[in-house]
């Protein structure tokens, strides 16, 4: 049974910086199969980052995506966060059109 667990969530000031994990377990692991969502209260999810380097408008030049297969873990770093950026985020794992794993999310809020 795959699983996917998000963590590094957090609270921060404008300006700060975090790094989220996203660890999968099981019999599933492709880093390029991998990629981070983000939904902030009232509105709809929306992609933030995937493999090799795809990024959301809103992100670009602050976020950064990297996978450490060795740990069947990837990374989002998340720099120069603004309140916007609030949200919990989301780690998805795809590696079929028929196979979607989500993890439980993880909570980043920004203040001002």
């Amino acid at each position: 049974q795959v699983q996917v667990a998000e963590s590094g969530g957090g609270s921060v000031q404008a300006g700060g910086s975090l790094r989220l994990s996203c660890t999968v377990s099981g019999s599933i692991f492709r880093s390029s199969a991998m990629g981070w969502y983000r939904q902030a209260p009232g509105k709809q999810r929306e992609f933030v980052a995937s493999f090799p380097s795809s990024y959301g408008d809103s992100v670009k030049g602050r976020f950064s995506i990297s996978a450490d297969n060795a740990k069947r873990t990837i990374y989002l770093q998340m720099n120069n966060l603004k309140p916007e950026d609030t949200a919990i985020y989301y780690c998805k794992l795809q590696p079929s059109i028929e196979a979607v794993y989500w993890g439980q999310g993880t909570q980043v809020t920004v203040s001002s």
